[in-house]
């Protein structure tokens, strides 16, 4: 049977929090949904570091280029989006 998202979501955001928050040199607790990564003293390659820790934490391929990242494909407008984004990512690969 495939991987249950709803029961999972709660641990797929720990983990990305805790990627973001090991990027960003803060505890996890200081992390907000609405926080931006700019929030978080976090510069291109601190993104970059964080798209690479979430593929490999969860065996997925992340639609981001770190040269246009206004582009479509991978909402990094929060935390709280980007836990959207791999929650989404997550359950297209488990279906």
């Amino acid at each position: 049977m495939g991987l249950d998202v709803m029961q999972d979501s709660q641990p797929i955001a720990q983990a990305v929090i805790d990627i973001i928050a090991e990027q960003a040199l803060v505890e996890p607790s200081e992390i907000r949904h609405d926080s931006t990564l700019a929030d978080l003293g976090l510069d291109s390659l601190g993104l970059v570091e964080c798209i690479f820790g979430i593929e490999e934490r969860f065996g997925i391929s992340v639609p981001f280029n770190a040269n246009t990242p206004d582009q479509p494909g991978f909402d990094i407008s929060s935390v709280g989006a980007i836990i959207s984004e791999v929650e989404r990512l997550v359950a297209r690969q488990a279906a």
